[in-house]
């Protein structure tokens, strides 16, 4: 992960739950399962601070609200591919310099908590 170097927002979005199609095994594909989602962004918020202005800041909630719907009304066969997709929707704002995405998949393996996937990007 980057340095927050001066002027720089650190934003984390930490274990957003919700249930999707995630799998290749059949009982994968026909039921919904929890994922668990952490984000962390980073962008230039000097004139958020300086104005004390939401239009001047960077909307964690617009984010999360597309990543709900975009999560929850499609089928992943990969955590992969799941957490590629959410990390392009995040991405697509252009106030984003970096963004790092973890999805956890609890009890994907017998014996451990979770098996997460996490994918990272930068301008």
């Amino acid at each position: 992960m980057p340095r927050l170097e001066p002027g720089m927002a650190r934003i984390r979005v930490k274990d957003l739950r919700l249930r999707t199609y995630i799998g290749i095994n059949e009982d994968e594909i026909l039921n919904r399962q929890d994922v668990l989602i952490n984000l962390t962004v980073l962008y230039p918020a000097v004139a958020a601070v300086r104005d004390n202005d939401i239009d001047r800041a960077l909307n964690y909630r617009t984010i999360t609200k597309s990543i709900i719907q975009h999560v929850e009304q499609n089928r992943f066969a990969l955590l992969e591919r799941l957490t590629q997709e959410i990390l392009d929707l995040v991405m697509a704002h252009p106030a984003v310099s970096y963004a790092e995405v973890e999805v956890d998949k609890p009890h994907a393996l017998r014996f451990a908590d979770s098996v997460s996937i996490t994918l990272a990007g930068c301008r």
